[in-house]
């Protein structure tokens, strides 16, 4: 009995979210997979130079394929998988820490000085696209992850202050929380107990969007020079490393850009079904319904 009401929800659970959050997920759990494997096992050491097989089309040998270093292709892609997701997890990370506290202050504070103070500021940071401000941090203080993490991560950090603020205004009018006003519940406890985990879902939502932005800058620094530096893999600076020999070996530059478009595909159809999982509503009115 138990067996089929675990089968009843998981199938209104796919029915609710649509197909978007199984194929999304699915293709970030597999990247995420290969990532985690990368750890402890590849089919070569990423850094692995064998010059006398550089250049190789993909084989039985070498499935992807060779670079000019004569490094085997797949184990770079997996071990790029894995520095992508820990520079966007890390990124992620930090824009929660940083952007929801700032963002509760900022609703329940709304009309005064501190509030005013971080909406200008999450503006301020808004006139600088995620990119472009990341390239900034790290041609002053240098290329590498943690300055990527941290450019990444600042953005997001207004980012989530923004999302939070308006998500908690939202919940702050309902009658529950009135009603905890009323009995006296201290501010912290109202936020932390009634406003924060009635937001929840939109942060997560807001979370798989970052995490696919922070994977997109993650790679386009890489690819510029300004991101993570040798010998640890990125997909970004095998694009950078392979339009040198394109017309060599035309395959080279086809691995690394497509795990970028799986991994950015699938996060942000994540992200979609997500949304159609938390609040239906809103699926309903895109629906037509």
């Amino acid at each position: 009995m138990s067996v089929q009401a675990g089968a009843d929800r998981a199938s209104n659970l796919v029915r609710r979210s649509g197909p978007s959050m199984l194929i999304g997920g699915g293709l970030v759990l597999a990247l995420a997979f290969f990532g985690l494997v990368s750890v402890i096992w590849t089919p070569y050491p990423s850094d692995a130079m064998d010059v006398l097989a550089k250049l190789k089309p993909p084989s039985s040998a070498h499935w992807f394929g060779t670079d000019h270093f004569g490094r085997d292709l797949l184990s770079l892609v997996m071990g790029g998988a894995w520095t992508s997701f820990s520079v966007g997890a890390a990124a992620v990370a930090v824009g929660l820490v940083g952007g929801v506290p700032l963002g509760l202050i900022a609703a329940w504070r709304r009309g005064g000085l501190l509030s005013a103070a971080i909406e200008r500021s999450s503006d301020l940071i808004f006139a600088f696209p995620a990119i472009l401000t990341a390239v900034l941090v790290t041609a002053v203080y240098g290329p590498g992850a943690g300055n990527v993490i941290a450019a990444v991560g600042l953005f997001n950090i207004a980012v989530f202050a923004r999302v939070t603020r308006g998500a908690a205004i939202s919940v702050a009018a309902r009658p529950f929380v009135m009603a905890a006003i009323a009995i006296g519940r201290t501010q912290t406890a109202i936020l932390l107990r009634h406003i924060l985990p009635n937001i929840a879902g939109a942060l997560i939502v807001q979370g798989t969007v970052q995490f696919a932005i922070a994977v997109l800058a993650e790679a386009g620094l890489s690819y510029l020079g300004l991101g993570i530096q040798p010998p640890t893999p990125s997909w970004g600076r095998m694009l950078a490393d392979a339009q040198t020999f394109m017309f060599v070996s035309s395959w080279q530059p086809v691995f690394p850009g497509l795990a970028i478009m799986l991994a950015v595909l699938g996060l942000n159809l994540l992200g979609d079904g997500l949304r159609d999982l938390l609040d239906p509503r809103g699926r309903d009115r895109r629906a037509g319904r």
